[in-house]
């Protein structure tokens, strides 16, 4: 697999004035991507980037993020994307830890990245949503030769330790991930339209709407934010063909009523869906609703995310995370590494061609993640005789709420930084709409007197908005085993 950005210089060859995507009332089309891209890398390498340099690049799905994804990768550089939510500590971590040489930002949520650019002597640019360069330099048409093994982008976790640590993605990790999803999983074409909700600085957006898209010369609908509503309507208008999405969105559109003009989604023919599990009956309903298939999948930042899927040429179970992509290896281990009996639980441990290099600058934690050449996923699942995987339980304490990953141990180390704050546990409340929602159980110090309300702002303050508890509750002590340790499994938070 050469350098990923070849994907879009290949498509525009085939089929340079098909639309690559649609943003509101625009439209643009495959050479006039290509075009920007390549201004984009010719000006970051006339600023002395050089093969291997890392790019940070914090935009919602809006043309500039796409063109600058491309560009970056084109001129030979590693993509550093960052959620645009994020506040300035935050974004100061990932822009020391990964050495970024420069940082893109939209114009919109400038502010918290412009500070933390400052404070690490980061050069920054505040871009708006269809931004390219001046036409100053020669464009780079080719993209910079890379290797399977060359790193294109760092995708930043939080794991169980609570600080942020880099996933390091290859041309090979993503760009086979992509073209697995694309030309044996999903079959997109050039006639598809996609809608790309899901961000773009997630790996799942990335792989299962940007890079499998652009692959195959789809028409990409970007939309920065998840309005039911807007988003049902766009379906309709739009004949949108490939939908991408977590449960939550499935869930929402389900409860919207009808449109009232033109037919339904009458286009809509595959969906995909990842980051938790989708109930049964709102994966059958939606079909019935909308006469279109959902393929359940299941993945990790680490993994490209995409490792089994349930596939649409063979019977699909509801409830399950189905099985293996081509070319991934999926094993159910023990705590000691060892296979468990048919039926039982254990943990899923993946290998194959879409798992990590390894975290960036972190061999111990590397080692811990990926002991034997199989990446340790930190899910419990069991699998059944037809070899399809069912995930039971999380081993780690992630919570995801709407999609997005919420760790529970950054933000207890955000509430333990406020003067009151004795200790903080932080875990999730099974939510009707979301699948969980953030609480925290406090102990405050025997002088203190933070209200639920202010401590509530302070974490808001300091995290991105997804992350803060909505539901803290001030409480005398916390269960602790013998050891000392907190039992979070004992707390309740009912008043």
């Amino acid at each position: 697999m050469p350098n990923i950005a070849e994907n879009l210089s290949a498509t525009t060859r085939l089929h340079p004035d098909h639309p690559a995507l649609r943003f509101g009332e625009a439209v643009v089309p495959y050479t006039e991507l290509d075009a920007a891209a390549s201004r984009i890398a010719a000006t970051l390498q006339a600023e002395g980037l050089t093969a291997g340099d890392r790019v940070g690049l914090m935009l919602p799905n809006v043309p500039a993020f796409v063109a600058l994804y491309y560009g970056i990768l084109r001129a030979g550089g590693v993509v550093v994307p960052m959620n645009p939510l994020l506040k300035e500590k935050e974004i100061q971590h990932c822009l020391v830890d990964s050495g970024a040489r420069r940082l893109f930002v939209y114009e919109g949520v400038a502010q918290q990245a412009t500070a933390a650019a400052a404070a690490t002597g980061t050069p920054v640019n505040a871009v708006g949503a269809d931004w390219v360069p001046a036409d100053e330099q020669t464009p780079i048409t080719e993209p910079c030769p890379r290797d399977d093994g060359d790193l294109a982008a760092l995708l930043y976790t939080s794991g169980t330790t609570g600080t942020p640590k880099g996933a390091a993605l290859t041309h090979g990790n993503l760009g086979r991930n992509a073209e697995v999803l694309a030309d044996h999983v999903v079959d997109i074409t050039d006639d598809d339209v996609m809608m790309a909700r899901l961000p773009l600085f997630h790996a799942f957006g990335q792989t299962g709407s940007m890079n499998a898209g652009i692959r195959r010369g789809a028409c990409l609908v970007l939309v920065p934010r998840f309005d039911p509503a807007e988003v049902l309507a766009m379906l309709s208008e739009l004949g949108v063909t490939i939908f991408v999405a977590v449960p939550t969105m499935y869930n929402a559109l389900l409860h919207q009523p009808p449109v009232t003009t033109g037919s339904e989604a009458g286009a809509l023919r595959v969906c995909v869906s990842g980051g938790a599990s989708l109930p049964g009956e709102v994966l059958y309903a939606f079909e019935k609703r909308f006469g279109c298939t959902v393929g359940e999948g299941y993945g990790l930042s680490e993994t490209s995310p995409v490792s089994t899927f349930n596939h649409l040429d063979r019977p699909r179970k509801a409830g399950s995370i189905g099985t293996p992509m081509l070319g991934v290896e999926v094993r159910l281990v023990d705590e000691a590494g060892k296979d468990v009996s048919p039926g039982d639980v254990g943990e899923i441990a993946i290998r194959g061609d879409n798992v990590m290099a390894g975290y960036w600058n972190r061999p111990e934690e590397t080692a811990e993640t990926i002991p034997d050449g199989w990446l340790r996923s930190g899910d419990l699942a069991r699998q059944d005789e037809d070899g399809y995987f069912f995930i039971v339980d999380r081993k780690k304490d992630v919570i995801i709420r709407g999609g997005y990953n919420v760790y529970p141990r950054e933000i207890e180390e955000v509430l333990y930084e406020h003067p009151d704050v004795l200790e903080a546990a932080v875990l999730g409340l099974p939510h009707r709409h979301l699948g969980e929602e953030v609480a925290a159980a406090v102990v405050l110090t025997p002088d203190g007197r933070a209200t639920e309300d202010e401590l509530r702002s302070f974490v808001k303050a300091r995290v991105a908005p997804y992350k803060y508890p909505r539901e803290i509750r001030i409480v005398p002590s916390l269960p602790k085993g013998s050891t000392g340790k907190i039992l979070k499994r004992e707390i309740r938070l009912a008043r």
